[in-house]
């Protein structure tokens, strides 16, 4: 899939980034012919980007409850998808996975009662389960930072519920009807820490409110065969045009209602037929629009790469600390939800993404690039860190050695003055060296570090007070 349909490129932004949208000529629309209709077309790219996360978040959830029982990546609504080993370089449900955790992770409505998780003792392992409502803010993050590691249950409630819970569970009040629990358990990827892994799994519970202690065997699920199951969702949503688009966020917005915060912005969409609990009047919106609003709105929300002021660009690494919460900054929701769906809150990731070299190029697989940590700079972290490879698209890269990311559980090699390097080429860098590889394609590629609980003790990443590294072409 090419990030834009108009050809829009990390480096080189479309004509959107550069110039006001009131400035630009007819041509320069590629011929649509907007007559005096260029502010409601505007306005509707503003709707758009407004409802990228939710239509994003429910064309996601179809794929992965899409399923009679669990399996794999997928458990019908309400079943946790026990992941029993890191994703490989075929996994397409969710762009820019990790290859550090296992997810522990389920899709459910608390529209109807609440649902009761239960955590068992994680005895000092470090975990994270962080809830989402369905415009992607992580309302709730039980994990070893927030609440120990101890045993704990949880009811999750939905925005209209009220009423009195068993003793020892504490509530977790959503935002919204779709809930989805993207948990996540530290593993090293041995057998023996696969096996102790899941044992923890195993012991993780998500039941009705109505079935709390007492017996419980979950539904099987129903199975859409009109659902797409090979298109990655990305896809998905944005090969809608702009009629579907609007008309799927008008039916989620009913039982997803949008924040107190966002009654100014509603309001403007009303003029183009979308209104909060009620039907989308599609005949309200210019029919010449309907193609090229979501190509637009899609460039607008890729062009935050070089647009938003809260993109930090350090050394070719590019990172934000306004993931997980986002208030009112609608473009940044749409752009984390399009390279990196389920990110969390910046006290328990940073995610520094890098498109080029210390030299400012692209990353080519046909080149040898070295990113040397000095002596003792290491990432701070109090969790975990990691740097994974992705295609040009934020997915895993097959290779040889089925190794898309690397950190220290690789027992990396330091140079004789303590330095370490890690060696980002598509051929082994050579028997001795391998423990520092992660191997690239032969075409373009994307780094990600993954910086987990990271420290806010100097020096930080938080803070500035540490800098990320270069990645030089050798």
């Amino acid at each position: 899939m090419k990030i834009s349909r108009r050809s829009l490129t990390f480096g080189s932004l479309s004509i959107l980034s550069s110039v006001s949208f009131s400035t630009l000529s007819r041509a320069e629309l590629g011929g649509l012919n907007l007559g005096e209709g260029l502010e409601d077309f505007w306005l509707a790219t503003d709707a758009y980007i407004f409802g990228y996360p939710l239509v994003t978040m429910e064309m996601t959830r179809r794929v992965i409850t899409n399923v009679a029982i669990p399996e794999g990546t997928r458990a019908p609504m309400g079943q946790l998808v026990k992941l029993r080993q890191y994703p490989d370089a075929s996994f397409r449900d969710v762009t820019a996975p990790n290859a550090d955790t296992l997810y522990t992770t389920a899709f459910f409505d608390v529209g109807q009662e609440p649902w009761v998780l239960s955590i068992p003792d994680m005895r000092d392992r470090y975990f994270l389960f962080p809830m989402l409502d369905g415009w992607t803010n992580v309302f709730q993050v039980p994990g070893k930072r927030t609440t120990g590691t101890g045993p704990q249950t949880y009811a999750i409630t939905g925005p209209g519920w009220s009423g009195t819970l068993p003793a020892g569970i504490k509530e977790y009040k959503s935002p919204t009807n779709i809930v989805w629990l993207l948990g996540r358990i530290y593993c090293t990827g041995t057998p023996e820490d696969y096996k102790a892994v899941h044992a923890l799994q195993d012991q993780c519970q998500l039941v009705p409110l109505s079935s709390y202690g007492k017996p419980y065997t979950p539904p099987e699920g129903r199975v859409d065969p009109a659902i797409d199951m090979k298109m990655a969702v990305r896809d998905q949503v944005n090969r809608m045009d702009a009629r579907e688009y609007f008309a799927l966020l008008a039916q989620l917005m009913k039982t997803n209602p949008p924040a107190a915060a966002d009654a100014p912005e509603l309001a403007r969409f009303a003029k183009i037929g979308l209104v909060p609990g009620q039907d989308f009047d599609a005949s309200k919106l210019n029919a010449d629009f309907v193609k090229r609003i979501p190509q637009v709105g899609f460039d607008r929300i890729m062009a935050q790469f070089k647009l938003n002021k809260e993109l930090k660009d350090i050394n070719g690494w590019m990172f934000t600390t306004k993931t997980g919460v986002y208030g009112t900054d609608y473009l940044m929701r749409a752009f984390v939800t399009a390279i990196g769906l389920g990110a969390n809150r910046p006290q328990d990731a940073i995610y520094p993404t890098s498109q080029k070299d210390a030299d400012g190029r692209a990353y080519d697989g046909t080149k040898k690039y070295v990113m040397r940590f000095p002596r003792d700079q290491l990432p701070p972290v109090r969790g975990f860190w990691s740097v994974t490879m992705y295609d040009a698209d934020y997915f895993f890269v097959a290779n040889p050695i089925n190794r898309y990311s690397i950190s220290a559980r690789q027992s990396l090699k330091s140079n004789e003055d303590g330095s370490i390097d890690l060696y980002i080429q598509k051929d082994s860098p050579g028997a001795d060296l391998e423990s520092n590889w992660l191997p690239a394609p032969a075409s373009k590629f994307i780094l990600m570090l993954r910086m987990y609980w990271p420290s806010e003790d100097n020096p930080s990443i938080l803070d500035g007070s540490w800098t990320i590294p270069p990645v030089k072409p050798v």
